[in-house]
């Protein structure tokens, strides 16, 4: 394999994925705060008409891109109020969301389907870094969503593991009564890390019409949202171990496109068909595996993970 066919599909895998990537870190923080939301195909839809609708209407990429983070933001907070304050079931609630984000998306972005001229997030080599043989054409000549992704990653990481914040989170996620016990509000911070998986979830759909694949079709998720929460559970609910996973499945992805003139995929052609499956196959692995409580213990699944949390049951 040429090295520079290697180095198009690492880098096309790394702008396919950050979409994936802004999703897989804000269900993160949702799951270790204790609430699991399925929804996320729906948010990120909502995200990608919102942003590319507002981005045509007013010339403005960057209004486009704030308020699909309102809008997702908005259906976490409807989510949260199901599950948190209601107590509804969380699978049920996402599920619902994803249908009301597909549906409504499909509704409002049906005038859009043939505009081409909105604009688009600015996309710049980093002087000096992108003339770095090699890992400059990787990583450092992007759009300007994907450096933003390359360094969520590592931010969130640090938030989690490294500050009291993110200890706070961990707690509410594992020992919800025992953080009450401590003065830690669970209800508020899990309202506020499920909200905060909205944003990014739209952030993520966002990415996809202003930059990824500048454009609106329905349905142009195509399944990122799933992909999304399965990474969740491969990552190990850790952003780090996210971000490699979703430039794997970027690059993944690409790997039959980028391939269509070698001389092996051109003897093969179902081969591509076949290499865009594994992803969701894995998925779908991943989610049926994790549904058993053990394996989710031994996985390192927050413990309180899809359980309401009643303070007059905490029991302390």
């Amino acid at each position: 394999m040429e090295l520079g066919f290697l180095i198009t599909l690492l880098a096309a895998g790394i702008r396919s994925g950050t979409a994936i990537l802004f999703a897989s870190i804000g269900e993160i923080f949702a799951e270790r705060s204790g609430v699991l939301n399925v929804g996320i195909e729906g948010m990120m839809l909502m995200g990608a008409v919102t942003a590319y609708g507002l981005a045509f209407a007013t010339g403005n990429a960057w209004l486009g891109l704030g308020a699909a983070i309102i809008v997702g933001g908005l259906l976490a907070l409807l989510h949260a109020m199901v599950t948190i304050t209601l107590r509804a079931d969380q699978v049920v609630s996402g599920l619902a969301l994803t249908f009301l984000g597909s549906g409504m998306s499909a509704v409002m972005g049906a005038g859009l389907i043939e505009v081409r001229s909105a604009p688009r997030l600015p996309a710049f080599p980093i002087p000096g870094l992108a003339s770095i043989p090699v890992l400059g054409p990787i990583l450092f000549d992007h759009n300007v969503i994907v450096y933003i992704g390359l360094l969520a990653a590592p931010l969130a990481w640090y938030f989690i593991i490294r500050t009291r914040p993110g200890m706070e989170l961990r707690s509410i996620g594992e020992y919800p009564a025992a953080a009450d016990a401590l003065g830690i509000n669970v209800v508020r911070q899990r309202y506020l890390y499920v909200i905060f998986g909205g944003m990014m979830a739209g952030l993520g759909g966002a990415a996809l019409s202003l930059a990824i694949t500048p454009l609106w079709i329905e349905d142009m998720t195509a399944g990122q949202g799933w992909i999304a929460l399965g990474l969740v559970i491969f990552a190990g609910w850790d952003p780090l171990r996210a971000a490699f996973g979703s430039y794997l499945f970027g690059a993944i992805r690409r790997l039959p496109l980028d391939s269509q003139n070698l001389s092996f995929f051109l003897a093969n052609p179902q081969l591509g068909y076949f290499m865009n499956m594994l992803p969701y196959l894995f998925v779908i692995l991943l989610m049926v595996f994790s549904a058993r409580g053990n394996l989710r213990r031994r996985i390192g699944a927050p413990a309180a993970l899809g359980q309401p949390y009643i303070r007059e049951e905490r029991g302390v």
